[in-house]
């Protein structure tokens, strides 16, 4: 009997971390301007292209998509750099914000509203013919909440494309976006525990009986 309970806590203590994290909204942004400066990096007014399987219909956007990174911490923006080159960001003082338009089955307002948390990633990952253009990736994890209420952790990335001469100047564009926002499930959550507590209690009452 032991032996049957020990093997049922373990199966729901891997079962819990997937079946309370399995739902995720996913969020595709693109274009809208970004600076860059050893002070941060600022986006503004990048349109939110789809979500949560909802796509904009051509020429129209579902919302936007707004961020800005704490201060360079490590690693160098200079566009001389070769392919593979990293900057580190500090996600103090920063901010992810994403509203909705709500004309096409996306919420109306404040869809997630959040910042970053840890160290924030900037990579040069290409560069043009003669190094006249640059594709820089910047990723992090975020943390925030949902239009619902929900405190949900995720992560971005966010392809930023430029000329040399515009990097130099502190001048960037997005390209693609895409967030990824991991949501919990309080039902299969609450479920789990019950789960547990029953277990718990057969084997109560199985050492009880000894």
């Amino acid at each position: 009997m032991r032996r049957v309970v020990v093997l049922a806590l373990l199966a729901l203590a891997v079962a819990l971390p997937t079946a309370a994290w399995a739902d995720g909204i996913v969020l595709t942004n693109q274009y809208g301007s970004v600076s860059v400066s050893s002070s941060g990096i600022i986006s503004t007014n990048s349109e939110l292209t789809s979500y949560n399987g909802i796509v904009a219909p051509k020429n129209h956007a579902l919302g936007s998509v707004s961020f800005g990174t704490g201060a360079l911490t490590s690693g160098s923006l200079s566009p001389t750099q070769s392919v593979g080159a990293t900057a580190t960001f500090s996600a103090v003082g920063s901010y992810f914000d994403v509203v909705g338009k709500g004309n096409w089955g996306e919420p109306k307002g404040a869809i997630f509203t959040g910042a970053f948390v840890g160290p924030i990633t900037l990579t040069l990952s290409s560069l043009g013919p003669k190094g006249q253009s640059e594709t820089w990736t910047l990723t992090g994890t975020i943390q925030g909440t949902l239009y619902n209420g929900r405190i949900v952790t995720g992560t971005t990335t966010q392809t930023l494309f430029t000329s040399a001469h515009q990097w130099s100047e502190g001048i960037g564009h997005i390209k693609t976006g895409t967030t990824n926002v991991m949501v919990p499930e309080p039902g299969t959550l609450g479920l789990l525990g019950t789960g547990l507590v029953g277990i718990a209690g057969m084997f109560r009452r199985k050492l009880m009986s000894r």
